[in-house]
């Protein structure tokens, strides 16, 4: 483990041959385009016309590849090293495509720029070391064609995805951004503030015990998110709906409920009464215009319109708490 960590038992660039070189960049050309293709399949259902694009770029890398083989071939034989990136030190590193998921647009086409700039960087020292004519003419061609595919990509772009495809992509990513997070986030936020303002404020006006309210509002607000978080789970498998991975969702709702409640909760560990009291009431204040603010922005309801209805939802759970904290 430590050795992975630290680099031990990893290799220098500066030490590897010119048949190692050469075996490297094979191994990396391969590995590129396997990662391409994985963009590609990913995208695929939802964003066809990029997933085109990365078709078209894991294409490139097989012909690289190819020629680099043949080179090999011609200079060192059939047999080819075994060496990774993970075998150098100081290599650059791939992420798996499974650590940029959810594939966003924007996300995968600059993690693919810069894939293409490191491999760039690569051949462009990996030339400067290299004595054979024809092998250093190949990974400065390489360098150039790395450089260029930064244009290739823009003529890609343009032919698979015009400004309206492109547009038609942000609308579909931003659509479900607020199915799997904004949406169940939002409902716990809210269910979180307002369903637990009734026992909080019960429990300060009937003991006047900030310690017990506080103990009250804490299992109130736990309660609520991890009730919360499994309905959501168990309500919908997401596939159907389109609202994305239920596993998110129930973590989105749970937790955004349980900091909903917990907001005018934590201010009840200050001892004194009154001053715990106004504190928490000027939390649900900025809650409940959180609230109505998230409505606004993403899910377009009239400022104005979700203010009221929140407030009022508020303010009448708010006094039922007190209300019968006195009775």
């Amino acid at each position: 483990m430590l050795s992975r960590v630290f680099g031990f038992g990893r290799r220098s660039f500066s030490t590897l041959s010119e048949q190692e070189i050469l075996a490297l960049a094979i191994s990396s050309e391969e590995d590129d385009a396997r990662i391409y293709r994985a963009y590609a399949d990913g995208l695929r259902d939802d964003f066809p016309h990029s997933a085109d694009i990365f078709e078209a770029m894991a294409k490139e890398e097989d012909g690289h590849r190819e020629a680099l083989i043949e080179l090999h071939r011609a200079r060192f034989g059939e047999r080819i090293p075994l060496i990774r990136r993970e075998h150098v030190r100081g290599y650059y590193q791939r992420k798996p495509d499974w650590l940029v998921r959810p594939l966003g647009i924007d996300a995968v086409r600059g993690q693919a720029e810069e894939m293409e700039r490191q491999a760039r960087l690569f051949y462009v020292e990996a030339a400067k070391r290299s004595e054979d004519a024809s092998t250093r003419k190949l990974l400065g061609n390489l360098a150039a064609a790395e450089q260029g595919h930064e244009t290739r990509a823009m003529q890609l772009e343009r032919q698979h995805t015009p400004d309206a495809v492109r547009e038609e992509e942000r609308d579909i990513e931003r659509r479900r951004f607020i199915l799997t997070y904004v949406q169940p986030g939002l409902a716990g936020l809210m269910d979180g503030s307002v369903s637990t303002l009734a026992p909080i404020f019960a429990a300060a006006f009937a003991t006047h015990d900030t310690w017990q309210t506080f103990l009250v509002g804490l299992a109130a607000s736990i309660g609520a998110g991890i009730s919360m978080g499994f309905t959501e789970v168990a309500s919908d498998d997401g596939k159907l709906s389109g609202r994305g991975s239920p596993v998110k969702r129930g973590l989105t709702t749970g937790v955004m409920t349980a900091l909903g409640g917990l907001g005018h909760a934590l201010p009840y560990l200050i001892p004194h009464f009154w001053t715990a009291t106004g504190v928490a009431a000027v939390v649900v204040f900025f809650e409940l215009w959180a609230i109505a603010f998230v409505q606004n922005r993403y899910m377009e309801t009239p400022f104005w319109r979700a203010a009221f209805q929140v407030v009022l939802g508020g303010a009448l759970v708010f006094a039922a708490g007190i209300l019968i904290g006195n009775a």
